[in-house]
């Protein structure tokens, strides 16, 4: 048995909306650079990837701000954060996209064999739309009251003060976080995966993990507690398209971004491994028992990795195109969750303006001095 191990560094994909400032490279870069580092001078075999999240609501309405395609406004960032990511000196084996042709075969492979082994079903809900632009609003651009403890400030998919799990009809004053505007209600028809199906393996492999932080592994574990199907679709004409009969014509619905952003760890390490010319290599670090996961995210993305992500690979099994006849895809072995950046006390927020930029700081100072 070789002592070198293959250590797969999967780091939080920065969405393609706008320019990136320090605390999502505090958050998410750094550190993950810093553990690909050290494992590559033990003699470690390290994948380290990540990417642009070029899907969803977030791409769509920095589109609209600059009166061009989801697709140009992607574009652009994509080459924005890639050179202010390789200015920090940060050591990315791939950094790719979710708009690649790799990604999108990937992620409806993942999404039709979920579905056809019966983890996917329709229903029907109220999807929640903006009143000035017509656009769906993802539940994380929603705020309102917490109907269970009163928080005023909890989002439309979770409260972070009581942790409970919640739909946006449920809030007590909702409102849009792009403007402010109260959101319309409508119903739809959508796809749902459903998260009940793994309470009891999630579970058991949540309380085993006796070496994650503290507060990932009690968030999780609270979480799983009240699972309900979670819809992975979106109304939506930007993202990728669903694979199944009766959807593919629809120009109105799309993969819900959050279940297509988590599969990139997967597609990235299948596009490297084909960029290469050894087109199976990435198989090494997913399918082998003896390799490690390591993911790198801020705080308030732990449940699509902990709970949504795991999901997704328990049901995928040894099964589609790239898990028939070659074993299970791997759980995460460690989920590495930073708080939140501070300045003047506040939390680092685009939206208020209270930011340094990547790009700003290292006009002024070396990159080791944020390192």
């Amino acid at each position: 048995m070789s002592s070198r191990r293959k250590i797969l560094v999967a780091v939080a994909w920065p969405y393609a909306s706008g320019l990136r400032h320090i605390g999502h490279v505090a958050g998410f870069g750094v550190p993950s650079d810093t553990f690909a580092r050290y494992h590559r001078l033990r003699g470690n075999d390290v994948l380290m990837v990540s990417g642009t999240d070029e899907h969803g609501t977030p791409v769509m309405v920095a589109a609209d701000a600059a009166g061009e395609s989801p697709r140009e406004t992607a574009e652009r960032f994509n080459q924005l954060i890639r050179e202010d990511l390789r200015d920090l000196g940060l050591s990315y084996d791939l950094f790719t996209r979710t708009t690649t042709a790799n990604h999108y075969r990937v992620t409806q492979d993942l999404f039709r064999t979920l579905h056809r082994k019966g983890y996917i079903v329709e229903q029907e809900t109220l999807g929640a739309f903006s009143a000035s632009t017509g656009h769906t609003l993802p539940d994380r651009y929603i705020e309102g009251t917490c109907p269970i403890c009163g928080f005023e400030s909890a989002r439309g998919d979770q409260c972070d003060n009581c942790g409970n799990q919640l739909d946006p009809i449920e809030l007590i004053d909702p409102r849009s976080r792009i403007d402010g505007t109260t959101p319309l209600f409508k119903k739809t028809k959508h796809l749902f995966l459903d998260l009940p199906a793994f309470k009891d393996q999630l579970t058991e492999w949540i309380e085993s993990q006796g070496h994650w932080r503290q507060n990932v592994r009690r968030f999780s574990l609270n979480f799983v507690k009240k699972l309900k199907p979670r819809a992975i679709t979106r109304d939506l004409d930007w993202g990728v398209p669903i694979p199944l009969e009766g959807y593919e014509n629809q120009d109105d619905k799309r993969i819900y971004v959050w279940f297509d952003a988590v599969i990139g760890y997967l597609s990235a390490a299948i596009e490297w491994a084909a960029n290469r010319g050894t087109p199976d290599a990435w198989r090494e670090w997913w399918q082998s028992p003896e390799a490690e996961h390591a993911y790198f995210m801020g705080k308030d993305n732990i449940v699509f990795h902990t709970v949504i992500w795991p999901s997704t690979l328990l049901g995928y099994g040894d099964d589609g195109a790239y898990g028939a006849g070659h074993g299970n895809l791997r759980l995460p072995d460690n989920i590495v969750s930073s708080e939140f950046l501070t300045m003047e006390g506040k939390q680092f927020s685009s939206s208020r303006g209270l930011v340094i930029l990547v790009r700003e700081f290292l006009s002024r100072y070396d990159a080791d001095a944020l390192r």
